[in-house]
């Protein structure tokens, strides 16, 4: 059996390190930037945020078509700079926050699904982080 492809997408954001992570981390963020498009929205979002600890998010196409919850274990959490968690299908996810002064990068790396096209994947995921870099940078005051 061979590996799983590695995808990685990534975004700089104007915000500091603990904003960043404290968006990317709470339930009531989450539901406020997790899509990849406007037509898209999360309607609940749950996490435990431990090794060992679940996290959930439903995600819906506002027209009612469609749904999904996406759902994982964590299997790393060092606040403020590592996330990793292996999602309900066994696919692994990394997520590295780094600070460069006023800036975070975000960095997510993780194996592809066998369903989609790896560039579909990998569009569908960078369009999440870019909204999720747009929401972190409009929430954060200076």
């Amino acid at each position: 059996m061979t590996s799983p492809t590695q995808i990685t997408v990534q975004a700089t954001i104007a915000a500091p390190i603990t904003h960043v992570w404290a968006c990317w981390t709470t339930p009531a963020h989450i539901m406020q930037w997790n899509a990849a498009s406007a037509d898209w929205h999360t309607t609940a979002s749950n996490v435990d945020l431990r090794v060992g600890g679940a996290f959930s998010s439903r995600m819906e196409a506002k027209d009612g078509s469609f749904g999904f919850d996406f759902w994982g274990t964590y299997t790393a959490v060092t606040a403020p700079t590592t996330l990793a968690y292996t999602l309900g299908d066994d696919r692994k996810v990394s997520i590295q926050f780094v600070a460069n002064g006023a800036e975070t990068t975000v960095i997510e790396q993780f194996e592809a699904e066998q369903t989609n096209p790896v560039d579909m994947q990998r569009v569908g995921w960078q369009a999440i982080l870019d909204n999720f870099a747009s929401y972190a940078v409009r929430t954060h005051t200076n």
